[in-house]
């Protein structure tokens, strides 16, 4: 289970990667967002919300990350899973240049908050803890 967190978490790092450069793209372009970005933005939120699941149960078997700081885990995650449809929620439809923008930069600060997370090994390894 915790190998399922991880390419999870990983595929996590690398949808918020490509959905940055994709919201990147369309601004620069002085594009409107699409109904395939909002979609796209729908899949990342489902992704983060099935790896915090995986991540409870893995909790709920009795594992930590290796760091032991699961609050911070656990608020991260959540962090990750309701934060793009928050920004949907806030634009209130809209799919301008400024809209693609801030897109992207919470994307962006999303992909670097994801590597974080990462090297302060607040996703895995999963321990029991001592």
């Amino acid at each position: 289970m915790a190998e399922i967190h991880q390419i999870l978490f990983n595929m996590h790092i690398l949808y918020s990667l490509a959905l940055g450069i994709w919201a990147a793209y369309i601004a620069t372009r002085q594009a409107a967002i699409s109904g395939h970005y909002i979609g796209a933005v729908a899949t990342y939120a489902l992704l983060a919300a099935v790896t915090l699941v995986v991540g409870a149960a893995l909790l709920a078997s009795g594992l930590q990350p290796r760091s032991g700081r699961v609050v911070v885990y656990v608020l991260y995650m959540l962090w990750l899973a309701i934060i793009m449809p928050g920004l949907f929620s806030l634009m209130s439809g809209r799919d301008d240049q400024r809209a693609a923008l801030s897109y992207a930069l919470l994307a962006f600060f999303n992909f670097t908050t994801s590597l974080s997370m990462m090297e302060r090994e607040l996703v895995g390894p999963w321990v029991a803890p001592a």
